[in-house]
């Protein structure tokens, strides 16, 4: 069964030299409100309630609302680099089993726990310097790259709350193919692939517009228009 292992949240930020970041998330013993989209709170949108975000600029906001990451990817990682990770190590709000994230559709949506909670899949996680100084791993944005397994970014569909062990179920899945997995190839690897991505409406409104570029750039339209 697909789960959430944890929900985790910065309740305070710390600081990486001049980063100041809320990536150091911890498991909650209590049920965390996800909250919905609305009126930006301080810049911040939709997102977890307690949570730390520091730059509203590249994290958070409706179309990153929640970061999900599966315990199976970490124990793989874990494996790799020889190292203990906990969950909340890669700032993700949910650490999830069960549920394989990378091949999760974009616009597929998640029903999460008994409280209502609905989220949607719109985009991987794209690797940054605070992500590499956090971890202190030489070369890891070029690692982790090259991997292409990112974890997926949410929005929120229905605010609700989450805890451990709520159960997640997938409601609905788009009839076309693309995969967070598939974003993440095309922004990071194999730009070739920007687009095939037309065809998934649930994308945040800048990577469509990195697709029409690209697709301009060739001279053809994008797929599906």
């Amino acid at each position: 069964m697909a789960s959430v292992l944890t929900v985790n949240a910065a309740a305070t930020p710390v600081e990486l030299g001049a980063l100041r970041t809320g990536i150091d998330k911890r498991p909650s013993a209590q049920p965390l409100t996800v909250r919905p989209p609305g009126p930006r709170r301080g810049g911040l949108g939709s997102g977890v309630v307690g949570d730390s975000v520091c730059n509203a600029r590249h994290h958070g906001g409706d179309d990153q609302a929640v970061y999900v990451y599966a315990r199976e990817d970490l124990d793989a990682w874990q494996n790799r680099l020889g190292r203990n990770l906990t969950n909340g190590i890669f700032g993700e709000n949910l650490t999830t089993s069960g549920v394989d994230v990378t091949h999760c559709l974009i616009g597929e949506r998640w029903s999460i726990g008994p409280d209502g909670l609905v989220l949607e899949a719109t985009s991987p996680r794209t690797p940054c310097k605070t992500f590499s100084t956090w971890l202190g791993i030489a070369g890891w944005l070029k690692t982790f790259t090259l991997a292409a397994v990112p974890g997926a970014y949410f929005r929120v569909v229905a605010p609700g709350t989450v805890r451990a062990g709520d159960r997640i179920d997938v409601i609905y899945r788009p009839d076309h193919g693309v995969t967070i997995g598939t974003v993440f190839r095309a922004l990071m690897l194999e730009p070739d692939l920007i687009p095939t991505l037309s065809v998934a409406d649930a994308l945040p409104e800048k990577i469509k517009q990195q697709v029409d570029r690209r697709s301009s750039r060739a001279g053809t339209p994008a797929e599906g228009t």
